[in-house]
C-alpha cells in the first residue's frame, strides 16, 4: 500500500507544506480517535468535480470500528462526499444527516475541514478533510467518562478546523504514549481539574495523592508531589504553559518510587484558551526496566574493560619474557603470541566503548593494519589500504575475525614481498610500490574479504590446504570452526597473493548493512 505521500503527490496538487502538515495529523490522530470513539478517515480533492481520495486511517482502541475494509487509496464521489464536499467548500465542521450503513453496520458521518496556518498565523485554505465515522451498533447512553471524552475530541475537532491541531512537535518525542486509555485529566481555563478518569487517579495515587482530583490545581500538586523540587517546576510549568495555548514537552514525575509520564495540550477551539488537557501514563515499571539494562550495560562495559586489561598484562609479561628468551626462533614465537594477544584485546577495548554487543569494525581493522606495518619483521615498507566497509559485526564474530586478518596482514607484510636487493621474476607485481589491501563487502547474509598484496605471489609448491606456517593454520582453524566460513589462498590475477574469506552473519546483523552485488576482485597495485 502507498504511504500518504506516494498518494497526495500522485492525485494531488498539494504543496510539500500541506503534505507535512497532513503527515502530522496523521502521527497525532489516535488521540482524537479515541476520544471520539470513530474511525477517522484522511480525504483530500483529486479534482474539481468533488472526488476525494483516502490517504489514511486510523481505527479507535476505545470503540468498534465502522470499517472492517482498509479504505486507504478508495477514491469516492457523488453522494457518498456530499458532507465531504461540504466541509471542504465551507470551511466548517459538518454534523447534519442521518446515519449510513456500512453492510451491517450503522455509522454516523462528521466531516472536519483540516487547514494549515499560514506565517503570520491566519488560518490558510482547507487542504483536506477529516471524516469522523462512528458505529453506532453498540449505541447506548453515554457514562461521565464518554461525555467528557466526546467534550474534548469535539474541541480537538475544531482546532483541526482552526489549524492549531496537532501541535509542534518536539525533537525527539514520539506520539506513541501517554494515550487516552492511560488516564486523562481535563482542566478548565483556570487550571483547576474538572475530571479526571479512573487511570488517571490511580497513576496520581500511586505518587502519593490520594484524594479526588477535580478542582485540584493541577500546576500546584504537580509541584507538590515531586520529589525533585526542579523536576516538579518544570511539571507544573508545562501544565501552565499548556493553559496559554502552548504545546510544551513531556515531563516525568517522580514521587514515592514511581514515575508517570505527562502530556499536556492546549484546550483552545476558535482560537479561545478554554483550559487544557492532560495525558497521564503511569511508567514506573518502563524506569525500572530501563534502569536494570542501564546497570546491566555498564556492567558488561566493565567487564569488557577488564579482560581488555587483563589481555593487555598477559601481552607485557610474554613481551618481557621474549627478552629474556636467549633462543631467536623462542623470541619471535612470544613476539607472535603478543601481537596475537593484543589484537583481541582491541575487540574488548572496543566493546567496553560500546553500548551493545557489537563493534564497528572498520577501525578496528584500521588499527590492526596499522600495527602489521610497524611490527612486521621485513625490510620493506609496505603501505596499507582498506577498500568497502566491513559494518556493525557482534562480538562473537568480531573476535575470531580480527584475529584471522592480524595473521594475514602480518604474513603478507612478512612473506609477500622479497627483501630488498632481490631478483624477482618476471610477470610479477615488483613494478608497484609495496602495498596491501584489504577490501570488504556484504552480500546475501555473508561477509566478503578479500586481503590482497602486489608481491611475488605463493611459492610454486604451495599446498593451499595444509601448507604455511603456525599463523596460517591458526586462520584456517578460526575461519572453518569459530566463523563457520571458508578461506581461499590463491594468486592474484595480476600478480602477487590473494586469500579470500566468506563469513556468515547472523540473522539481523546482515541487514544493517544494505546488501549489494559482490564487486569484482580488486587490484591491488
Amino acid at each position: 500500500m502507498s504511504t500518504l505521500r506516494d498518494l497526495a503527490e500522485e492525485h494531488t496538487q498539494l504543496r510539500p507544506a500541506d503534505i507535512d502538515h497532513l503527515h502530522r495529523i496523521a502521527g497525532d490522530w489516535q488521540l482524537l480517535s479515541d476520544l471520539s470513539f470513530a474511525d477517522l478517515l484522511l480525504w483530500v480533492p483529486v479534482d474539481g468535480e468533488g472526488t476525494f481520495l483516502c490517504v489514511a486511517q486510523v481505527r479507535p482502541t476505545t470503540a468498534p470500528t465502522a470499517y472492517l475494509d482498509d479504505q486507504v487509496g478508495r477514491i469516492v464521489g457523488g453522494p457518498e462526499v456530499a458532507h465531504l464536499e461540504v466541509a471542504h467548500r465551507q470551511g466548517r465542521i459538518w454534523r447534519e444527516g442521518d446515519p449510513v450503513w456500512y453492510g451491517d453496520v450503522p455509522a454516523r458521518h462528521e466531516a472536519i475541514p483540516v487547514r494549515l496556518r499560514t506565517a503570520d498565523g491566519e488560518a490558510g485554505e482547507v487542504v483536506a478533510v477529516v471524516g469522523r465515522d462512528t458505529n453506532l451498533s453498540t449505541a447506548r447512553t453515554p457514562s461521565q467518562l464518554e461525555l467528557n471524552y466526546l467534550t474534548t475530541a469535539d474541541d480537538l475537532a475544531q482546532m483541526i478546523a482552526d489549524g492549531t491541531f496537532p501541535p509542534p512537535r518536539h525533537p525527539g518525542e514520539t506520539t506513541s504514549a501517554p494515550r487516552v486509555g492511560d488516564g486523562l485529566v481535563r482542566l478548565d481555563a483556570n487550571g483547576k481539574v474538572t475530571y479526571a478518569s479512573p487511570n488517571a487517579q490511580s497513576a496520581y495515587r500511586r505518587l502519593g495523592y490520594a484524594s479526588h482530583l477535580v478542582g485540584e490545581d493541577l500546576a500546584k500538586l504537580h509541584r507538590r508531589l515531586a520529589g525533585d523540587p526542579l523536576e516538579g517546576t518544570d511539571a507544573g510549568n508545562a501544565v501552565l504553559a499548556a493553559l496559554r495555548g502552548e504545546a510544551p514537552p513531556r515531563r516525568e514525575i517522580d514521587a514515592r518510587g514511581a514515575t508517570m509520564l505527562t502530556r499536556a495540550l492546549p484546550l483552545m477551539p476558535a482560537g479561545v484558551p478554554i483550559g487544557a488537557l492532560v495525558l497521564v501514563r503511569d511508567i514506573t515499571e518502563v524506569r525500572r526496566r530501563d534502569r536494570a539494562l542501564i546497570t546491566k550495560d555498564a556492567t558488561i562495559r566493565e567487564i569488557h574493560h577488564r579482560v581488555k586489561n587483563n589481555l593487555q598484562t598477559v601481552a607485557a609479561l610474554l613481551r618481557l619474557q621474549a627478552r629474556r628468551v636467549a633462543m631467536p626462533e623462542a623470541r619471535v614465537a612470544l613476539e607472535e603470541s603478543v601481537r596475537r594477544v593484543a589484537s583481541i584485546a582491541l575487540v574488548h577495548e572496543t566493546l567496553s566503548m560500546s553500548s551493545d554487543e557489537a563493534v564497528e569494525f572498520d577501525g578496528i581493522v584500521d588499527r590492526v593494519a596499522s600495527a602489521a606495518t610497524e611490527v612486521a619483521a621485513t625490510e620493506v615498507s609496505v603501505g596499507m589500504r582498506r577498500q568497502g566497509t566491513f559494518g556493525v559485526l557482534p562480538a562473537e564474530i568480531a573476535t575470531s575475525l580480527v584475529m584471522v586478518l592480524n595473521e594475514l596482514l602480518l604474513n603478507a607484510v612478512e612473506h609477500g614481498f622479497p627483501p630488498a636487493g632481490e631478483e624477482v621474476p618476471a610477470g610479477t607485481g615488483d613494478a608497484a610500490k609495496p602495498e596491501v589491501v584489504v577490501s570488504a563487502h556484504r552480500f546475501r547474509k555473508q561477509l566478503h574479504v578479500s586481503v590482497a598484496d602486489n608481491g611475488r605471489g605463493l611459492p610454486t609448491q604451495f599446498d593451499a590446504e595444509r601448507g604455511g606456517n603456525l599463523g596460517l593454520q591458526i586462520v584456517r582453524a578460526l575461519v572453518t570452526g569459530e566463523l563457520r566460513g571458508t578461506i581461499e589462498l590463491r594468486n592474484g590475477a595480476a600478480g602477487g597473493t590473494e586469500a579470500v574469506l566468506v563469513v556468515p552473519l547472523a540473522r539481523g546483523t546482515a541487514d544493517r548493512l544494505t546488501p549489494t552485488p559482490p564487486p569484482p576482485h580488486p587490484d591491488p597495485r
